[in-house]
């Protein structure tokens, strides 16, 4: 059966637990290619205060119960359910006009950013529901005062109003940190791909992986719901600059300081690097690269290359390439094969950037592609919202200004010269913030110059060359554990880059009091909060058994010239302060040969472990490893170890330790501080 032939669905809200249409049939969505009403949507209706208010009073405390870990396992459950299901979700991107390669970006390219999320909390986050920020502040001298900044979730929701052009991902990346963060969603996509996300959240609902209350959509308007957010809500908004201004400036996010994170027109750059001559490596993949970005999702990309900044040598050679490029693109009805670029969104969307073409060529000629006269592989030139690939070229890019504030939202780049990487770097800073740029080059001090010149003004800055061509992920790639924002006209927002992105929704607060009793709220022992149990070694104990503080303070070791020379033989590791009496107190550090920093970690391990096989399975690694006073022969060791954290895994029989290991000499000075980290069991039968 023909999709586009099917009748017409209303699309509805998910809000309050409840599948809920609007009011009235709605405006019809229409397919792309065909210009057949697929769907109508309407959100007239809906109770957005109390959608808000099911949100904070039933999503919050449903998340806010699980740890990082259960959220983060919640998400990878979701996201294989979703991954299983990605054929009837491909079969809805096509009337949208994506390819299969554009619905991969969309579909497959959310739900690998929400695994990335679930994966990246499991191991970056403990499993715990406070995160700590920062290392202990000392607030006394006697050390009975300290602080402690904390991240706890915000007890409000968070609102995503997203862009037509990601109806999958768009979602799920700012849904994912969001709920690892403890904090419910409400979705509303844009109305001209709205069908794609809701049946996507159908699909999500009828796992029954997700809290109640967690995820909400509105299939529509927004209304009203804007004067309803509270100060511990937080917004976010992909679209157009002028529309996120309008919102950023709502009375209630103004008046109650609401969290607003925008991403929003981005003239990004590309620039060729003045060594990627034609005939260059560097060359070819830099045609390839714009091209690419100009078609993918038929431009309709946040991150696709609007600006392109080439030597002036090498403009013609560039121009003709690209225009040689674009001409054999296949343009047509997606789901036919053969084709490379389906149509743009809407036919509205198609006269949108028409008349954004016509106030480049203010600026610069069209040198490749008819905005007006399209040639179709396949579909209706008419009814489907074709557009050919338009390539423009402006002479003078310092003395115009529509190239540089002017956003053709669809396949369209512009090609202009410089001379020297300082005016690239000026042109690029002429977009006024980008989400991205990239440089094509081959040279180290191009490079270096290009990036740091460019920083500033953008996101995210992809330097791509020979070496990295199989593996990059390309110019316009967001990726999870990257941010995904940009400086000035982008928005001035962040989003993504990994647990960054879950930060954004939750509040830093800095906690004083007592070592004893910060560590009773963080979770972690500090120094001055005192000893727990002592009684039994702590390698003896099992999760089940084990609490923060519990402490084995060890017997003496004295380090005597005989184990320094042996450990120097033995390891390789013969540095003349160790093995030269003079040279050694010529050393400014040092007043005569001195012991090997991992021969008092090795030492200190002898003092401390337990050698019988017990819940303690394997020592992975120590943190935070430094040497504060030298140990000289005939020194005396002594090591205090302390339970500091225990973080248990939530799908495995045993979990993380972080022990306090201090090691300190016969006068009580600290010679070594670090801390140690072993799996231990969840529990344990002595056999």
């Amino acid at each position: 059966m023909n999709v586009s032939a099917r009748v017409p669905r209303r699309l509805e809200s998910y809000v309050c637990g409840r599948w809920t249409p609007g009011d009235k049939q709605g405006v019809p969505l229409l397919d792309a290619s065909t210009g057949a009403a697929i769907a109508f949507i309407d959100s007239t209706g809906i109770d957005f205060a109390a959608a808000l208010a099911y949100g904070r009073e039933v999503g919050g405390p449903n998340l806010r119960a699980l740890s990082f870990h259960e959220r983060a396992q919640m998400l990878k459950s979701l996201g294989q359910v979703l991954m299983d299901l990605k054929e009837e979700f491909y079969a809805e991107s096509a009337l949208t006009g994506a390819t299969r390669a554009d619905g991969w970006v969309d579909i497959e390219g959310g739900i690998g950013t929400m695994l990335s999320y679930s994966s990246k909390a499991r191991r970056e986050l403990p499993n715990t529901r406070v995160l700590l920020d920062g290392d202990v502040e000392l607030l006394s001298r006697d050390n009975s005062f300290s602080a402690q900044h904390i991240l706890t979730p915000l007890h409000g929701i968070a609102v995503h109003i997203n862009a037509f052009n990601f109806p999958v991902w768009g979602m799920l990346e700012k849904i994912a940190p969001t709920l690892i963060a403890g904090v419910p969603s409400l979705v509303k996509p844009a109305s001209q791909t709205a069908y794609l996300t809701e049946l996507v959240v159908r699909r999500i609902i009828e796992t029954g992986i997700l809290p109640e209350g967690s995820l909400q959509l509105v299939s529509g308007s927004v209304g009203n719901l804007l004067d309803h957010v509270e100060g511990q809500d937080a917004v976010t908004f992909t679209g157009s600059a002028w529309t996120g201004r309008k919102l950023k400036s709502h009375p209630a996010v103004v008046a109650n300081s609401v969290r607003f994170t925008m991403e929003a027109d981005s003239l990004n750059a590309s620039i060729l690097g003045p060594d990627a001559a034609p005939g260059t490596e560097e060359f070819d993949l830099f045609v390839k690269e714009v091209a690419r970005e100009m078609t993918s999702k038929a431009g309709q990309k946040c991150t696709a290359i609007r600006r392109v900044i080439a030597p002036k040598a090498h403009v013609q050679a560039l121009v003709e390439a690209l225009g040689d490029r674009l001409s054999k693109t296949a343009l047509g009805n997606p789901s036919d094969e053969g084709v490379r670029m389906g149509p743009l969104a809407s036919l509205a969307q198609r006269d949108e950037v028409r008349e954004r073409i016509r106030d480049l060529s203010a600026d610069a000629e069209i040198v490749a592609g008819d905005p007006d006269n399209v040639r179709v592989f396949s579909g209706d030139a008419e009814k489907g919202a074709f557009l050919n690939p338009v390539l423009l070229y402006c002479d003078k890019p310092f003395t115009a200004s529509a190239v540089h504030d002017v956003e053709a939202f669809g396949p369209v780049s512009t090609v202009m010269p410089y001379e020297g990487i300082e005016e690239a770097i000026a042109l690029a800073h002429k977009g006024k913030g980008s989400l991205v740029a990239s440089v094509f080059t081959n040279d180290p001090k191009v490079a270096e110059e290009m990036v740091i010149g460019m920083a500033p003004y953008h996101g995210r800055v992809l330097i791509g060359n020979r070496a990295s061509a199989k593996s990059s992920t390309g110019h316009g790639s967001p990726l999870a554990g990257l941010v995904h924002g940009g400086p000035g006209r982008a928005g001035g927002g962040e989003e993504m880059g990994g647990m960054r992105g879950v930060k954004h929704y939750m509040q830093r607060t800095a906690v004083q009091g007592t070592p004893r009793l910060l560590s009773a709220v963080t979770g972690r022992w500090i120094e001055g909060a005192g000893a727990g149990d002592t009684s039994v070694h702590p390698f003896r104990k099992s999760l089940a058994e084990l609490k923060i503080g519990d402490q084995i303070v060890t017997a003496k070791r004295t380090v005597t010239l005989e184990d320094i020379e042996h450990f120097a033989h033995f390891t390789g590791d013969t540095f003349y302060a160790h093995m030269d009496e003079a040279a050694a107190k010529a050393n400014p550090f040092f007043d005569g040969r001195v012991a090997h920093g991992y021969l008092i970690v090795s030492f200190a391990a002898g003092l401390f472990v337990d050698p019988d096989p017990g819940p303690v399975l394997a020592n992975y690694g120590v943190d935070n490893l430094r040497f504060l006073t030298p140990v000289n022969p005939g020194d005396t060791l002594q090591v205090r170890l302390t339970c500091k954290e225990i973080n248990p895994r939530a799908n495995a029989d045993h979990g993380e330790v972080r022990w306090d290991c201090q090691v300190t000499n016969q006068n009580g000075a600290v010679v070594a501080q670090y801390d140690v980290l072993t799996m231990v069991a969840k529990t344990w039968n002595a056999a």
